[in-house]
């Protein structure tokens, strides 16, 4: 991990967050209070069901192909040459995979007739396939779900904007931070994915949007986020591995701005820490979703370990060290989350790191009819936006897309696995 900058090291420490206590006291009288556990969680096919916080990762079941996006240039050159193959066919292969979006042999006419299929078999396996692919406003968000070589499905949403593109990408099958409003996190973990298969999520989409695939014509893919399956921290190697094919200019990558590529966490302190010493200045967003540990506690289970303090402590070193702002993400859930004085606790802790570090990013859940983990009502949902904002923290409600088609990562895979349940017992 690369040395914090000057800046960073000579920074003052930052004083102990009183205003929080100063703030209101809490839960006004009367008011209603609703729990995580006052059901089981979303996606729960018992009642008694809880949610299991787990950070070990299941073994996988045989190795994904490698391809060569698990490699950086040198790696795809000693891999061909390892092959029996030219190294330098690597620059065009690569050229032809990160430019043209292809892993098609015959579209690389500049390789030799006789060993285009041996060139793209050595490095362009097949990872994924689509499995489901389903089409949501007006055109302007597509949902794909994907077979890997294991069987395993994951998710992904390519979603245009007036002003860019984004895809939503999966960095594991499953997750095991057992969020309980998360259809994913109820799924468990079953493993990561190789830097190859988050790649290929990305190859496919700006595929897609060049090809005018969304409503609107053909498009630049200009976003990636990582908040489709999986907590990306707990695949960090592949993921740093990952975003330097995004970031990295062509023949090494896609040449995307790492302003436009976004990680997010629900809390692992150490490995906010790390990321902030690659030397990659990608978004933090730090899944939030409640400023009171007492509610995070169970909210959002990786609270039992880093508290939120520790947690917002790591977020504003971050961008200290990135000079990148963080983005707090906040789901609101219905008379849980999304009283007033949250969001002012929340202001206070923000404000007592200082100023214009952090932007707000409140999220209307997709409403749950009978369900606690529904949406907020339009009034509560106000008044919660005025009070950040009066309180001088900049605030933006998350465009929600894809609630007529299941958005919610983990909502399509388990679908499409019912379906094929009840086909199977039919």
């Amino acid at each position: 991990m690369s040395t914090p900058n000057d800046r960073t090291r000579r920074a003052p420490r930052r004083p102990e967050p009183v205003a929080v206590r100063r703030g209101p006291a809490g839960p006004v009288p009367g008011e209603v209070q609703v729990l995580p556990t006052d059901q089981p969680p979303e996606g729960a096919t018992s009642p008694d069901a809880r949610p299991r916080l787990s950070f070990a990762v299941p073994p996988a079941r045989g190795k994904a192909p490698k391809h060569l996006a698990d490699y950086d240039l040198a790696g795809r050159k000693k891999a061909l040459k390892d092959a029996g193959l030219q190294p330098f066919r690597a620059d065009q292969l690569s050229r032809h995979y990160f430019t043209r979006f292809t892993r098609d042999a015959e579209d690389m006419t500049d390789l030799p007739a006789g060993q285009r299929d041996q060139l793209a078999g050595e490095l362009l396996p097949e990872l994924i396939h689509e499995v489901r692919a389903l089409r949501a406003d007006g055109g302007r968000t597509i949902k794909h779900l994907w077979e890997l070589h294991d069987g395993v499905r994951v998710e992904s949403v390519l979603m245009r904007y007036k002003d860019r593109t984004t895809l939503c990408v999966s960095s594991q099958a499953g997750c095991g931070m057992a969020c309980p409003f998360c259809a994913t996190g109820q799924m468990g973990l079953t493993r990561n994915l190789s830097t190859a298969e988050i790649v290929e999520q990305v190859r496919y989409a700006a595929q897609a949007s060049e090809r005018g695939d969304l409503t609107g014509g053909p498009a630049r893919l200009s976003n990636v986020v990582f908040m489709g399956m999986g907590e990306p921290m707990i695949n960090y190697k592949n993921v740093v591995g990952a975003l330097h094919r995004m970031i990295d200019p062509a023949p090494e990558g896609f040449g995307l701005s790492a302003r436009g590529i976004t990680v997010s966490t629900v809390g692992l302190v150490p490995l906010i820490r790390k990321l902030a010493g690659e030397g990659l200045p990608v978004t933090l967003a730090v899944s939030l979703h409640a400023p009171d540990d007492e509610l995070r506690d169970e909210l959002i289970p990786i609270n039992s370990k880093w508290k939120v303090g520790e947690l917002l402590d790591a977020a504003h070193d971050y961008y200290e060290t990135t000079g990148r702002r963080v983005s707090i993400e906040y789901a609101l859930i219905k008379d849980m989350n999304d009283h007033a004085w949250r969001a002012q606790r929340l202001a206070d802790e923000l404000n007592a790191r200082g100023h214009g570090w952090a932007h707000v990013n409140p999220i209307p859940l997709n409403p749950t009819p009978g369900s606690i983990w529904t949406c907020s009502t339009q009034e509560t949902q106000d008044e919660f936006v005025e009070t950040l904002r009066r309180a001088g923290i900049t605030t933006t409600v998350r465009d929600t897309r894809g609630s007529d088609i299941d958005g919610a990562c983990g909502q399509l895979a388990t679908e499409v696995l019912n379906q094929e349940r009840g086909r199977a017992k039919a």
